[in-house]
C-alpha cells in the first residue's frame, strides 16, 4: 500500500481535510478516531499522574474524571485503588464514582491495585489470602465498567520457583475475575517483575486468556543499579498487553522524553498488534503534575500523527 493509501484510509469519514500536514490531533483528536476504527491506539490518563496533587488534598478521587476530560480533554481513565482504599465495597460511593463519569462521558478502563498482599507469596497461606483480598476489586471494577484490574506479582525465592508461585497466585484470582468478565493484568513493577522475561514466562505458565499484562515503559528496574532493557522488556510483555502505561518523567526542549524514545517504544507496542488505550502516567518533578500531563499528552499526540 502505497503513503496515498494509508492517508486515505486513516482520513476516511473525515469530510473537508485539506492534507495531513493540515491535520491536527488537539484538542479533537479522540472524537475523530471515535469515527475511525483503524485509529493507531487511543490515549488515557493514569490517576497516579496526580498522586502528589491527591495526596495533597487538592483534588479528591471523586472528581478525577471530571478532571481528566475538562483539564486534559481525556475521556479515558485508569483509577488507583490507593485513592479509595477503604470504598472497595461501598455501593454508595462506587455508584457516585460511576455516576459522575458518566457524566463526563468518560470510560474508566481499570483500577491499579497496591497493598493487598503479594500474589506470589511463598507462604500458601499468605498467598491464598493475597488472592482473596483482591476479590472485592474484582467486584468493584465489575461495576464500576472496568476491563482489567492491575496487579503485582511480587514473590520470593529463586528465579524458577518466583515463576511458579506468581503464577499460581495470578491463576486463582483470574479463575475468580473470569466469570466477571474482568481480566487481571500484572506491570513490571519491581522485583522480578521488571525483568520482562520472567514475567512473560510468568503469564503463559498462568495460560488463561484474561491474564495478561500491562506493559510500562519505565519501570525497569531490577535493583542494586541494574535496569532491563526497557525496549526488549515491553517487546517481550506486548504478546499478552491488554493496556500499556506510557511513564514519562523528564523533557527536553523539543518536548521528547529524555529517558524513553516514544516513536520507538509506540512502534514497538503498534507492532504487536495493539491498538487501544495507551495510559498516561507521568511521575516528574521539573513540571507540575498538571503541566506534566500535558507535555506527555503533546508527545504522543505527535507520535500518533506520526505513525498514522
Amino acid at each position: 500500500m502505497t503513503n496515498r493509501q494509508h492517508r486515505r484510509t486513516f482520513l476516511k469519514g473525515v469530510a473537508a481535510v485539506a492534507g495531513l500536514q493540515a491535520f491536527s490531533l488537539s484538542p479533537t483528536y479522540q472524537s475523530l478516531f471515535a469515527a475511525d476504527s483503524e485509529a493507531p491506539f487511543k490515549i488515557s490518563l493514569a490517576e497516579w499522574s496526580l498522586h502528589r496533587t491527591i495526596f495533597g488534598g487538592k483534588l479528591d478521587n471523586l472528581d478525577f474524571a471530571k478532571t481528566a476530560k475538562r483539564e486534559f480533554d481525556i475521556d479515558a481513565i485508569e483509577y488507583v485503588n490507593q485513592f479509595f482504599k477503604d470504598k472497595a465495597k461501598d455501593e454508595k460511593y462506587l455508584a457516585d464514582l460511576k455516576q459522575r463519569a458518566e457524566d463526563h462521558g468518560v470510560k474508566t478502563l481499570l483500577i491499579m491495585i497496591d497493598g493487598e498482599g503479594n500474589l506470589g507469596d511463598p507462604n500458601d497461606g499468605k498467598r491464598k489470602t493475597a488472592v482473596e483480598n483482591h476479590y472485592k476489586w474484582v467486584e468493584a471494577a465489575k461495576f464500576l465498567g472496568c476491563h482489567s484490574i492491575r496487579v503485582n506479582a511480587a514473590s520470593g525465592g529463586s528465579y524458577e520457583d518466583q515463576v511458579t508461585l506468581a503464577a499460581d497466585g495470578l491463576r486463582r484470582l483470574s479463575e475468580f475475575a473470569k466469570p466477571h468478565g474482568l481480566n487481571v493484568i500484572v506491570e513490571n513493577h519491581g522485583g522480578l517483575s521488571s525483568n520482562g522475561k520472567w514475567l512473560a514466562e510468568v503469564i503463559t505458565k498462568v495460560a488463561l486468556d484474561n491474564c495478561g499484562t500491562l506493559p510500562d515503559f519505565g519501570n525497569f528496574s531490577l535493583g542494586g543499579g541494574k535496569s532491563y532493557d526497557r525496549y526488549q522488556g515491553v517487546e517481550e510483555l506486548m504478546p499478552f498487553a491488554k493496556s500499556v502505561s506510557a511513564k514519562s518523567h523528564d523533557f527536553d526542549d523539543a518536548g521528547n522524553e529524555t529517558n524513553t524514545d516514544y516513536s520507538k517504544m509506540m512502534k514497538i507496542v503498534l507492532a504487536a498488534g495493539y491498538h487501544s488505550y495507551v495510559g498516561i502516567e507521568y511521575e516528574g518533578g521539573k513540571l507540575d503534575e498538571y503541566e506534566g500531563i500535558r507535555a506527555t499528552k503533546r508527545l504522543l499526540e505527535r507520535v500518533l500523527k506520526e505513525l498514522a
